[in-house]
């Protein structure tokens, strides 16, 4: 039979055969055997609006209220949110009966109607929903009535059965954690029930070699991604040392070896950097989860696998994307940012990527993935990846980077050949910090058969103020007062519209734009300097080797 999955066909029957009223073995508990812990913060504000029937995630809100579960539309990440209900920890830190009350309701309502929404049994999303449920079963369902707590349970137990035979996902993604994770809260809860946590246990040690590189990176090579997966592996642990279980030595590693990598991601104001469908992220919550990991080295600030650079000098902290963007599977939210790059000055944000809407509209997410979005090269309005709604086509087959340091100085060269096939190009950027990190120096190069136009980006932070000198430098000033200048040499100086998505909602902002003609030379040599002065006694725009020449 053309196109038969043997796998996913078992996968299927396993979930139908566990939804059998026939096959349902056991009596339902009357409570969790043991509690299960939320150990991350709730958003006060989002449980406010929750009161007032609306739930924000990802930039976007949508209706939340009794009954409105079988709307199918909106994104699909506010409806996995919805019926995921990791909402719950925002009601809760409200603290009042309103909330517990509004949150029981909720719960209630679900159960008693469950919606059509295919969504909705997702395994990642049942994951969360057994997760979440359980977690905050004391502030929502320990005081109600019998009938109510009876009619959880039961559902808890139903939703157990079929993810324990949905498992392994079909999604090759950090989703598949969580998914995980919900059958081993399911198993500690529900001790009586041996199948989960053997069957949990048994995917759990290849999931993670499958997901976390040796150096710690997650394979989808995103900061969001990273966090999610480390949020995930570490209640995984934790739960399983409530059940009296033994953690795998694979997941005890991942976590040792994920921490330092989610540092280089973070910007001096301590929340992440915006790559590949990333936002910036609570720092608090980022702080968390580093917390949670336990001690781990800092880490490399690059690596092979990893493939992102991290250059700090004084106050300063430049983070350049210089790998190959995530293989097939794990590509569902990469953008085509190949060599982009991010600046921070202490807690603030000069040089930024747009960031990433989510939840939003799809052309919104489709321009947010674009190279445009980013702070690097544009060949003739070209993406160097080919973004498509489930992932990438075309993309870069060869990036490279050489890293160099010397008396607190740096010097990176890298190039991709992610234009390759349309135009027989390869863009090439080298920069420079200085030991001071008060001078950031850049040169890219567009080597090609013929002559190209491009642009270059620099997408600035809502809280920059730019403006255009009558030299065609721009001055950019800092929410501090600090005030830094940005130079090219001999190229068309522009400052455009701009929008920034790292937040819980976009903002308009602006972009320095340095237009190169194709009749130009095929390169453009930059500068960003502290005050407008050269600190490090070098040319305005040069890049210097190690060698100083």
């Amino acid at each position: 039979m053309s196109g038969f999955d043997p796998k996913a066909w078992w996968r299927d029957a396993r979930v139908v055969m566990a939804k059998l009223p026939s096959l349902r073995m056991g009596r339902v508990p009357d409570a969790p055997a043991l509690p299960v812990r939320d150990p991350w913060p709730g958003d006060a504000n989002r449980g406010i609006r929750l009161l007032k029937g609306e739930m924000e995630f990802g930039g976007a809100v949508r209706p939340l209220t009794p009954g409105g579960w079988h709307d199918g539309g909106g994104a699909p990440l506010l409806r996995a949110t919805a019926h995921g209900f990791t909402w719950l920890r925002d009601l809760r830190v409200l603290g009042t009966d309103a909330a517990r009350l509004r949150a029981r309701l909720l719960v209630a309502d679900w159960i008693a109607s469950p919606p059509a929404d295919p969504m909705a049994y997702r395994p990642d999303v049942v994951g969360a929903r057994i997760t979440a449920w359980l977690a905050h079963y004391d502030f929502f369902a320990a005081t109600a009535d019998d009938s109510f707590r009876q009619r959880l349970m039961a559902r808890l137990v139903a939703d157990a059965r079929g993810l324990s035979a949905a498992i392994p996902a079909e999604e090759q993604d950090a989703r598949a954690l969580t998914a995980i994770k919900g059958l081993i809260a399911a198993a500690v809860a529900l001790p009586e029930h041996t199948g989960f946590m053997q069957r949990a246990l048994r995917y759990l040690p290849g999931e993670i070699q499958r997901q976390v590189m040796p150096n710690g990176w997650h394979i989808e090579r995103s900061p969001a991604a990273q966090l999610t997966a480390l949020q995930d592996l570490t209640e995984i642990r934790e739960l399983l040392r409530a059940g009296q279980t033994q953690p795998p030595q694979e997941l005890t590693n991942a976590i040792e070896r994920m921490a330092p990598a989610l540092r280089v991601m973070q910007h001096g104001d301590g929340s992440l950097a915006l790559f590949n469908g990333s936002q910036q992220e609570s720092s608090t919550l980022v702080s968390l989860v580093l917390a949670q990991a336990g001690r781990g080295g800092r880490g490399s600030p690059s690596s092979t696998e990893g493939g992102f650079q991290r250059l700090q000098a004084g106050r300063s902290v430049l983070i350049i994307d210089c790998g190959e963007p995530p293989p097939p599977g794990a590509d569902r939210t990469a953008h085509a940012g190949t060599l982009s790059m991010e600046l921070s000055i202490g807690r603030e944000r000069l040089i930024v990527n747009c960031g990433s809407f989510p939840a939003g509209p799809p052309a919104w997410q489709e321009a947010a993935r674009a190279t445009a979005a980013h702070s690097t090269l544009v060949i003739a309005d070209h993406n160097s990846s080919e973004v498509k709604p489930d992932g990438l086509g075309r993309r870069p087959t060869v990036v490279e980077a050489h890293r160099q340091e010397a008396n607190g100085a740096y010097w990176l060269e890298a190039h991709h050949n992610g234009w390759k096939k349309p135009f027989g190009a390869v863009h090439h950027r080298r920069l420079y910090m200085s030991a001071s990190g008060e001078y950031i120096g850049g040169e890219d190069v567009v080597e090609a058969p013929q002559t190209l136009s491009f642009v270059l980006r620099f997408h600035l932070h809502p809280d920059v103020q730019a403006s255009l000198r009558h030299d065609g430098s721009v001055l950019l000033r800092l929410r501090s007062k600090a005030s830094w200048e940005l130079r090219a040499e001999h190229v068309q100086v522009s400052l455009e519209e701009s929008i920034y998505l790292g937040g819980s909602e976009p903002r308009r902002t602006e972009q320095v734009v340095l237009t190169v003609p194709a009749h130009a030379p095929q390169h453009v040599k930059w500068a960003i300097i502290k005050g407008g002065e050269d600190r490090g006694g070098h040319p305005p725009w040069a890049v210097v080797d190690p060698a100083g020449q």
